[in-house]
């Protein structure tokens, strides 16, 4: 079954501190890391976290990459301080503090970086299928803004390839997403790509990823 769900028991607490462990994390994270790890490899600069959940992936992250700095944020105020214990337990210095953004809202995120085209990359994972779609166009709208020339955006999470789900788990899964709000679903690539082109963004890679899940790697079209 795809390892996406926020509406559930998937994020419970860890200790007596803020910090919450989602299960997702333990399964992905290390394959995640593998495709975000061959774009960095000898980079630096600035990678932005949109919708970071428990904070688990990005302190990972961050260990791994220590010449790129990650800026995690969150609409969520459970996550936000989760975000900001796992931060101060691992105490690294290429995390700065957690930020609240509105995806939906693409000046948000257009107010995340300095300058328009400073930032190396943008990661999101498991957020536009539990969110309405406005939530994909700020994120879209937003990545373009900040982005720099040689910048991706890289996101994560379960796709439908030309209008089918690519396992029968993610159907059912996408069933139970738009029973619990009709806004919500899991997208189709095409749809994604073209409003990535609608944008600026093009797409440039799909990774298969374990559990039925998808990278999709954007970069920006060619001038």
């Amino acid at each position: 079954m795809a390892d996406n769900p926020d509406i559930g028991n998937d994020r419970r607490p860890w200790t007596a501190d803020d910090r919450l462990d989602a299960a997702a994390f333990h399964r992905n994270h290390v394959a995640i890391w593998t495709v975000l790890e061959k774009f960095l490899r000898g980079k630096t600069g600035d990678v932005l976290e949109a919708g970071s959940g428990t904070g688990q992936h990005v302190v990972f992250f961050a260990r791994h990459s220590p010449g790129v700095t990650w800026w995690p944020t969150d609409l969520n105020d459970h996550h936000l301080r989760s975000i900001a214990a796992w931060t101060a337990r691992e105490n690294l210095a290429n995390v700065r503090p957690p930020r609240r953004i509105d995806l939906s809202n693409p000046g948000q995120l257009a107010e995340m970086s300095e300058r328009p085209g400073a930032l190396l990359a943008v990661f999101c994972a498991n957020v536009i299928h539990i969110a309405p779609w406005r939530v994909a166009e700020g994120l879209f709208a937003g990545a373009a803004h900040c982005l720099r020339p040689d910048g991706r955006l890289f996101l994560y999470g379960p796709f439908k390839r030309d209008g089918r789900h690519t396992a029968p788990s993610n159907e059912a899964f996408d069933a139970g997403l738009r029973n619990t709000d009709p806004e919500w679903g899991v997208r189709d690539i095409d749809e994604v790509a073209a409003l990535a082109k609608h944008n600026g963004l093009t797409l440039a890679e799909i990774t298969d990823m374990p559990a039925n899940n998808l990278i999709l790697t954007f970069e920006r079209e060619p001038e």
